[in-house]
């Protein structure tokens, strides 16, 4: 209950970190798509892209899977008291105390495939909100990562205008799974190959 206690020990986050980094060096892989599977999980990142981006919670929750009315109201409180808990901290911190353990696997995952110069598809909130802290705490360390697409939740289209990232798609997905972003990887292999794979003018022996 974040509301009341850290989401995450020390070595608890230390854990998840290093798992998503260890399941990324594992990989033999082009292209990384980081998204998620889980319940209740927007009201994490609400939490954390609050602690670290700024704002209050009334700014970062949405209705997640259709909650509305009186529960979206709840949510945003516990958000908020959240926030209120844990004040002011460094990036990495608001990540560990306020996020799942799925939030710090997808940092730890992003920050390892940058070591790697792996290109990263980020899918929803919960995604862009894992990686805010990395963005914070070290400018340019999402350089290497593509928003797949915005999704319906309020907080991600304010989460990626705050990061600088600016979606391929607007589908107004609500799936998480890395659905969205999936959706977006034959774009990205289109432009891919449309940088290796057209002839040039040169190459067809036409003028320009």
């Amino acid at each position: 209950n974040i509301r009341v206690a850290d989401a995450m020990s020390l070595d608890e986050f230390d854990a998840a970190v290093t798992a998503g980094a260890a399941a990324v060096e594992r990989a033999d892989a082009d292209l990384l798509v980081v998204g998620e599977i889980g319940i209740g999980n927007t009201t994490a990142a609400a939490a954390v892209a609050a602690a670290v981006l700024g704002g209050e919670a009334a700014g970062w929750v949405g209705p997640g899977t259709g909650v509305v009315g009186a529960a979206l109201a709840r949510k945003c409180d516990v958000v908020q008291a959240a926030l209120d808990r844990v004040g002011t901290v460094p990036p990495l911190e608001a990540l560990r105390r306020l996020g799942g353990r799925e939030l710090a696997a997808m940092a730890g995952a992003v920050a390892a495939a940058r070591r790697r110069r792996l290109p990263v598809v980020l899918d929803g909130f919960i995604a862009t909100a894992a990686v805010a802290p990395l963005a914070v705490a070290r400018p340019g360390s999402l350089d290497h990562c593509i928003a797949g697409h915005c999704s319906a939740e309020p907080g991600h289209q304010r989460a990626l205008e705050t990061l600088g990232l600016d979606p391929l798609m607007r589908l107004d997905l609500r799936l998480g799974e890395g659905s969205g972003a999936l959706v977006a990887v034959p774009i990205i292999r289109m432009a891919a190959a449309a940088v290796t794979d057209v002839a040039t003018f040169e190459e067809w022996g036409l003028q320009q």
